[in-house]
């Protein structure tokens, strides 16, 4: 699953269906003009006339929906962002992740987690379990630390060395147990491994015997600020079982970020 676009590229109507209606051309260039800077560029990202084009986005400016600068470019207008902000406050990231977060359990039967991060913190927004008899001893709200859980080592992943040595140095690296990563050193090579290999793992590094495998997520700026984590007992699964499960979640995590409106190109 991923997030859908009105541009001709992916219009059914660009495939030899039927002709796109009026309201259909309008969203269109609605779209174009408000990730498109100057006129050619719409009219080439819609493909359609230039009179066309000239004649909606008029209609647009007209209603606010799009404005133009100083220098003749397009910006959006007081009506869409308005809108936008009363969309944005109206989100629950956790019921728009849940579906997915359920499909994940189902097919790996473990505990599955989404995390945001909350200044040097991940707070935990999803906590759904699995037909196991146990239950992990976190809850939605706890607020845990970033480099001692695999959610919050992946979203550190996607900034660079000089973010993470801040957040060092702000939060001391506290030991949660005997195997949590409490050097500058110890996190910046663990932070390089997740880079390369594309998850982070908790290897009992919050709380004893329990492990996770976690990828971040992405909203709709293209900014980690969630990740996703399957976590399970030390000993029921081996670190390589845990691995395994990577593809389920990577799957999992894509449809999760395109929901939240992340867009891939």
């Amino acid at each position: 699953m991923r997030a859908t676009s009105l541009l001709p590229s992916e219009d059914p109507a660009a495939d030899g269906a039927a002709p796109l209606s009026a309201s259909g051309k309008t969203l269109i260039v609605l779209e174009a003009a408000l990730t498109h800077a100057r006129f050619s560029e719409v009219v080439a990202a819609t493909g359609l006339p230039k009179a066309t084009v000239h004649r909606i986005i008029a209609t647009l400016a007209e209603h606010g929906f799009v404005t133009v600068d100083a220098r003749g470019e397009y910006l959006p207008g007081p009506r869409i962002l308005s809108l936008a902000g009363q969309a944005l406050r109206r989100i629950d990231i956790s019921r728009i992740v849940q579906p997915h977060v359920d499909d994940l359990v189902a097919r790996v039967h473990c505990t599955v987690h989404v995390g945001a991060r909350n200044g040097d913190e991940v707070v935990y927004l999803v906590r759904t379990d699995s037909d196991k008899p146990y239950r992990m001893p976190s809850r939605v709200g706890d607020s845990v630390s970033m480099h001692a859980t695999g959610i919050g080592k992946a979203i550190l992943a996607q900034g660079d060395d000089d973010a993470a040595a801040r957040y060092a140095a702000r939060t001391g690296l506290p030991r949660r147990t005997d195997s949590t990563i409490t050097t500058l050193p110890g996190l910046l090579h663990e932070l390089a491994d997740i880079r390369d290999r594309g998850y982070a793992l908790d290897r009992g590094e919050n709380v004893p015997g329990v492990a996770c495998i976690a990828v971040p997520l992405f909203d709709h700026t293209g900014q980690a600020t969630y990740g996703m984590s399957i976590s399970t007992l030390s000993l029921e699964h081996s670190e390589d079982q845990i691995v395994a499960m990577h593809g389920d979640l990577r799957a999992a995590a894509r449809a999760a970020s395109a929901a939240l409106g992340h867009r891939t190109t």
